[in-house]
């Protein structure tokens, strides 16, 4: 039977660290505990949301008025080439178990936030390579039947980073099949310790953050593309400009609205400095898509979730 708390602090359990208190807190292990957090829910008529490692995520100050359900770990299962996970397993955990069992495909993720099921949910990735890529198949709940529903991998609508279990929050991701390739161990440590110095070359490993805030639009004005190869001498990956670039280039490096504050770093990093609130974040990341959208025509659109506004 699962335990439900009240009144429990919900900025300690994201990489923010801002938000209020939930009314109702349950963290659950599997689709039965699962399934009995969403029919007392249900009973007493409260809003649900689920929450992962809490890495794209805010609350409001105020709280949340209804039941968190936060996913624990589920494990990892490795067999052969596939890897078997938790929704709720930290996806560097996920990354490690992959290496030193020799198996290579996720190395260039380590270092990303949050969970295994926060991950496929979003389709994350980083240096050229997704989480959906390596998925062979997502088990999922059922919101409304408390059923268990397996997805395959062409099922899973993994495109730039969504799936079809962003776009219908009421598939609850219990666990996920990750597919690999033999690797050598050594080599395979060696690539995820230097991607995490790049990573820690490149964006603020250690600021209360969610990674990149807003995600890298499509965009295809030729002016504008012109000036990000002459300003940083790379063409375009594709049809999408960075973020960052497009932050930095209406001047908003290092803007701060009360405690949080644009990335010195890295532009596509909002940052809580240490004493920010949630309206705080909300109100820059408002400024930025206003000042993008303004003077250049590009509209961004956040990786991070505001929930419960």
């Amino acid at each position: 039977m699962v335990t439900v708390r009240k009144n429990v602090p919900l900025a300690p359990l994201t990489t923010f660290h801002v938000g209020g208190k939930a009314d109702y807190f349950v963290e659950t292990t599997g689709a039965l505990e699962l399934a009995e957090a969403f029919e007392y829910a249900e009973r007493h008529g409260i809003a649900v949301r689920i929450l992962g490692g809490g890495s794209n995520i805010i609350f409001p100050d105020a709280g949340f008025r209804g039941m968190i359900i936060r996913m624990r770990d589920g494990g990892i299962q490795v067999s052969g080439e596939k890897i078997l996970c938790g929704a709720g397993v930290p996806l560097f955990d996920v990354v490690r178990a992959a290496a030193l069992a020799g198996l290579a495909g996720i190395e260039r993720l380590a270092g990303i936030p949050g969970s295994l099921g926060g991950a496929v949910r979003g389709n994350a990735g980083a240096f050229g390579t997704e989480i959906g890529d390596v998925t062979a198949s997502v088990k999922v709940l059922l919101q409304d039947t408390g059923m268990v529903k397996e997805y395959r991998h062409d099922e899973c609508g993994f495109a730039y980073r969504t799936s079809l279990f962003k776009k219908k929050p009421d598939l609850i991701i219990l666990s996920a099949e990750i597919r690999l390739v033999p690797g050598e161990k050594d080599v395979l440590e060696k690539v995820i310790k230097d991607t995490i110095v790049l990573r820690g070359s490149k964006h603020p490993q250690d600021e209360k953050c969610a990674g990149s805030f807003f995600i890298n639009p499509i965009v295809k004005n030729e002016k504008l593309r012109r000036e990000f190869e002459r300003d940083t001498g790379m063409a375009p990956r594709g049809d999408k400009l960075p973020a960052g670039w497009l932050i930095d280039h209406v001047g908003l490096r290092g803007k701060k609205i009360g405690g949080a504050m644009i990335s010195d770093k890295h532009p596509n990093y909002l940052i809580n400095t240490g004493d920010a609130t949630a309206e705080d974040i909300m109100m820059l990341a408002s400024l930025v898509k206003t000042r993008v959208r303004d003077e250049l025509c590009v509209r961004l659109k956040e990786e991070v979730q505001f929930v419960g506004f």
